[in-house]
C-alpha cells in the first residue's frame, strides 16, 4: 500500500470564482493570484485533458491504469452560471469521441439562499421545443428545472441528463474519467467578444426527453448529509462515494473496492490516514489500498471515492 498526497491540475474558466484559491493552501495552486477566476480544481485524475500530480511532481497516469482510476474527482466554484449542458454515456462516446462516457454526482459544499442548479427539463418540453429555443437563442434555461440548493445536497447527473450549475455554488464533483460535455446553450454571453462554441446536434442526440428521467427523483436527491455521521451517496460502475462525519479522534479503517484506487478527499476538519496529516481541501490516493486507517484530528468530514 503506498500513499500519494496530491497537487490538483487547475482549470481557470470564465465562470470560475475566488473561494477555492482562498480555501486551498497557497503551495498546491502554485503561482495564481485572486485575481484569476479559478473554476476547478481537478484533485483526482489521470484524463489527458487534466492530470492531477503527487506532491514530488509524478503525473497520476504514470502511476495509475485506467482501470485503476476509472474516476475523476473535482471541487468546483462559480461566480456565474455554467453552460447548459449534457454529457453523452459510454457507446456514444465511445464512437464519436474515443473517451468513455460521463456519468458525475454533486455534493454542495456551500451556496447562499436561493441559488442551486439547472436539472432535467421541465415536464412537457419535447426535442422539438428544446431546439426551437436553442437555435433562436432564446431563454434556454426556462425549460429547465431549477432547484435552490445548501450544503449537504446530493444530486446524481446521468449522462444525458440536461443540467448546469448555477452562480455562486461551491460543490465537489465525482465523476467518470471522461471529459466530453457537449455545451447546449451559453446564456448568449461572449467570450474574448465571441460566443463560445455550441454542440447542439450531438446534445441533441444524447438527451434523455423521458419524463421519469427528468424528476427530482431520477437524480436520486439527497439532503443533510453532513447530519450523518457516515453515507454511501452513490455506487456506479465506475466509482463508490461515502461521506464520513465524525468528532475529533474518531477512527475508522478502510479499505480499496476491488482494484480501483482509493482516494480520500477532506472537506473540513483535519485527519491523519496512516502517519499523513490532511487538512481541509486537500486530497490523498493510496495504490493497492488494504487496511488504512483514518483518524480525525478534529470534528472533520471527508469522501471516501473507492
Amino acid at each position: 500500500m503506498k500513499l500519494y498526497p496530491l497537487r490538483p491540475y487547475l482549470t481557470h474558466k470564465i465562470w470560475g470564482g475566488t473561494r477555492l484559491i482562498d480555501l486551498k493552501k497557497p503551495e498546491l495552486l502554485g503561482n495564481i493570484t485572486s485575481a484569476e477566476p479559478l473554476g476547478e480544481t481537478w484533485e483526482v485524475s489521470r484524463h489527458k485533458d487534466g492530470i492531477s500530480e503527487t506532491l514530488d511532481g509524478n503525473k497520476l497516469n504514470e502511476i495509475f491504469s485506467s482501470e485503476e482510476l476509472p474516476y475523476l474527482v473535482k471541487f468546483i466554484d462559480t461566480s456565474d452560471n455554467l453552460s447548459i449542458q449534457v454529457h453523452p454515456g459510454d457507446e456514444y462516446a465511445k464512437k464519436h469521441e474515443g473517451d468513455s462516457g460521463k456519468s458525475e454526482c454533486w455534493l454542495i459544499l456551500d451556496a447562499p439562499e436561493g441559488e442551486g442548479i439547472y436539472l432535467g427539463l421541465k415536464d412537457g418540453v419535447d426535442k422539438k421545443q428544446l431546439e426551437e429555443e436553442i437555435r433562436k437563442s432564446g431563454q434556454v434555461n426556462e425549460l429547465l428545472n431549477f432547484y435552490p440548493v445548501k450544503a449537504g445536497d446530493f444530486f446524481f447527473v446521468r449522462s444525458g441528463s440536461i443540467h448546469a450549475i448555477g452562480k455562486d455554488v461551491l460543490m465537489c464533483e465525482i465523476q467518470q474519467s471522461s471529459g466530453v460535455t457537449y455545451r447546449v446553450w451559453d446564456w448568449n454571453r461572449l467570450d474574448n467578444g465571441k460566443p463560445r462554441e455550441l454542440h447542439i446536434d450531438k446534445a441533441l442526440d444524447v438527451i434523455n426527453f423521458e419524463a421519469e428521467k427528468n424528476t427530482l427523483q431520477a437524480f436520486d436527491h439527497m439532503s443533510g448529509n453532513f447530519s450523518k455521521s457516515s453515507v454511501v451517496l452513490t455506487e456506479h460502475r465506475d466509482f463508490k462515494v461515502e461521506l464520513v462525519n465524525g468528532e475529533a479522534l474518531e477512527e475508522r479503517v478502510v479499505s480499496a473496492n476491488g482494484e480501483r484506487a482509493l482516494s480520500v478527499i477532506v472537506l473540513s476538519g483535519q485527519i491523519t490516514a496512516d502517519d499523513t496529516k490532511m487538512n481541509s481541501y486537500e486530497s490523498m490516493i493510496v495504490k493497492e489500498c488494504k487496511n488504512l486507517k483514518i483518524k480525525n484530528v478534529q470534528k472533520s468530514s471527508y469522501i471516501i471515492v473507492s
